[in-house]
């Protein structure tokens, strides 16, 4: 069985390996998302293709390539690190420290190339929040108005730090909460839905509104394609259609 030379190598050596220049993509972000099974029934993730945002306003062509650059590279070592952990795992090397070092840093790789998808994903569009919808009626009954919402959500995305602002759903009482997420795996809401998802890492608007985060913020919400958050809500709150 083909070993990876980390598996080899000391701690230092594989964190090394994971350092911030591995974690630049090498290959074309623009690829048509699906999944297979290897041989070992590791499945195998691929970026999605969200070239179809290119011309969006107030997002430049080199920001989104720079930008779906780096979301590739999310892809790129979620399967490199399930690699690894599998063939330490195959080595009987669960409780050294390099399994547990990559085993640590999966979810901020997973959590990175997830979110980058939902945010992607509710980008592009260019009809405003339909008032008939289940999702505006209950920012409404939350928050006094929409506008209430999109407050308290600017107010999140503004924060300083690095991370992301989303707009969760407790699936226990349908409790909408405008979130920050710090990096991309802390802060999360056990067993909530993400609705919608804002980037605000330096690289998602810097290239383009240099510190100008308010900018990007409301290029952002020009941009949101509200029928793809609509249907997060709605699917999961099919009772509420």
């Amino acid at each position: 069985m083909h070993r990876s030379p980390i598996l080899v190598s000391s701690l230092s050596a594989a964190l090394l390996a994971l350092s911030a220049s591995s974690l630049v993509a090498q290959e074309p972000a623009a690829q048509v998302h699906q999944t297979e099974v290897r041989p070992t029934g590791q499945i195998e993730y691929k970026a999605k293709d969200f070239s179809h945002l290119f011309g969006m306003p107030g997002f430049g062509d080199k920001l989104l390539k720079d930008h779906f650059t780096l979301y590739a590279g999310y892809v790129k070592n979620t399967n490199l690190l399930t690699s690894i952990l599998n063939d330490l795992a195959a080595d009987g090397k669960q409780r050294m420290p390099p399994w547990a070092e990559i085993k640590r840093r999966f979810g901020w790789e997973f959590d990175g190339m997830r979110l980058h998808e939902l945010y992607f994903e509710n980008l592009g569009g260019r009809d405003p929040i339909a008032k008939s919808s289940p999702l505006y009626k209950k920012m409404v009954d939350q928050w006094g108005s929409f506008d209430g919402w999109k407050n308290d959500f600017y107010a999140t995305g503004i924060m300083r730090g690095i991370g992301w602002a989303i707009l969760y759903q407790d699936k226990e009482t349908g409790q909408l909460f405008n979130i920050w997420i710090n990096e991309h795996d802390l802060g999360h809401l056990a067993g909530g839905t993400p609705l919608l998802a804002m980037d605000v890492w330096e690289h998602a608007y810097m290239p383009q509104y240099g510190l100008d985060r308010a900018a990007y913020i409301e290029a952002f919400y020009k941009n949101i394609d509200w029928r793809v958050v609509e249907k997060r809500y709605e699917s999961a709150n099919p009772k509420a259609v």
